[in-house]
């Protein structure tokens, strides 16, 4: 496979826009298609609305940082009336987006997720190339809430969706009949070096969640399963590495509360968040992503296939597409704890199976879902969509 760098991206600078500093999924594919343009010989310029460890990882490959506070759409924001409200603050920000493009000497732009729709305006206004990259599948949102959050995508030159659950969920038609959509599913850097999962279960099982401690996310669902699968007579432990986001904290006490009522103090942990979390999942059995809301893929999963370790996976949206072909992935129904439970059970029964094909899929994940494809897959999307 040829590796050589595309010649319209070769010494272009690339502004990459990013709504965070954090490093959950989309996060940290915006550093993953960073380490790509720069394999592609682009020089790189990344801005982001707040700082935060993100902002380290940048610089350490030697990619210079702006803090620019641009407004990030919410959900709270998808009506007729927030978007006027927000219309108001961009009014305030949109000098200075101008002003970095022309300082960065940007030849293209990129804005990492449909929530930074005013670098797609900003691009625009200073007559630059504006691709989107997007994670987004938001297919439960209303009509009206969908249409104002894709349309500005009818401004772009080009975007690149991380599945083809986001592509379908979009429905950027438009799009799609000049040419100008591509998919190219994420990649995920997997651990320099993996334990191997245990030979045998001794004690209790441990199982671990990763991400944001949000309903949409559905910890909750886990540990209403450690419950019902200590009533089964299966010992078990959770691990919940994550934090909330902000505005978020009701949602961790009641997380803290429902652990007292169901009497699983010392069973379920709260580890906070951790980057990278490869040491978190080398002292796991298995993983869970029980997320309830829609998902354009499944990092995680791809996270606990490339540590070897079987993963139980709600059946719907990106999260089916990541799990795709995996026996180690066990799908389960949605927003169902006795599903999860059930799972579990079925896993730890099977283990030597489950732990020889989850040994095996290793490979197979580093190959398909690993970050050399994804970066020369991302830098050829970005040259053809700039052509």
């Amino acid at each position: 496979m040829s590796t050589s760098a595309p010649a319209s991206l070769t010494g272009r600078t690339v502004l990459v826009a990013n709504p965070s500093a954090d490093l959950y999924g989309s996060d940290r594919m915006m550093l993953e298609a960073v380490r790509g343009l720069l394999k592609q010989n682009s020089r790189v310029i990344a801005t982001c609305s707040r700082t935060g460890p993100l902002v380290d990882r940048l610089q350490e490959l030697g990619v210079t940082v702006h803090i620019t506070e641009v407004p990030v759409i919410r959900k709270s924001m998808l009506s007729p009336r927030g978007m006027l409200n927000l219309a108001r603050i961009v009014m305030s920000t949109f000098p200075r987006m101008r002003r970095l493009i022309g300082a960065a000497r940007a030849d293209i732009v990129i804005a990492n997720t449909l929530t930074l729709p005013f670098w797609t305006l900003a691009a625009r206004s200073c007559r630059r190339p504006i691709i989107v990259y997007v994670h987004e599948a938001e297919s439960s949102l209303s009509r009206a809430a969908r249409t104002l959050l894709t349309a500005p995508l009818g401004l772009a030159d080009g975007v690149v969706f991380n599945s083809e659950t986001s592509r379908i969920a979009c429905k950027a038609q438009a799009l799609e009949r000049r040419g100008k959509v591509r998919v190219v599913l994420n990649g995920v850097q997997g651990p320099a070096t993996s334990r191997p999962p245990r030979d045998h279960i001794e004690g209790p099982a441990r199982l671990l969640f990763v991400g944001r401690l949000s309903p949409r996310k559905g910890p909750d669902l886990i540990i209403d399963a450690a419950a019902l699968l200590r009533s089964m007579g299966i010992a078990v432990t959770v691990d919940l590495v994550g934090d909330v986001f902000p505005g978020y904290e009701w949602y961790e006490d009641q997380l803290r509360a429902r652990v007292r009522e169901l009497h699983l103090e010392g069973v379920v942990r709260f580890r906070g968040f951790q980057s990278p979390v490869w040491e978190a999942i080398d002292g796991a059995d298995m993983m869970i992503v029980p997320s309830r809301g829609d998902e354009s893929f499944g990092n995680v999963v791809i996270e606990s296939l490339l540590s070897a370790r079987p993963v139980i996976v709600a059946d719907h949206t990106g999260l089916r597409e990541a799990a795709s072909g995996f026996e180690s992935a066990v799908r389960v129904a949605p927003d169902d704890p006795k599903a999860v439970a059930d799972a579990v059970r079925r896993v730890l029964e099977d283990w030597g199976h489950f732990r020889a094909v989850a040994m095996v899929e290793a490979v197979v994940a580093q190959a398909r879902l690993g970050t050399d494809r994804f970066h020369e897959g991302f830098g050829r999307a970005v040259e053809e969509l700039d052509r």
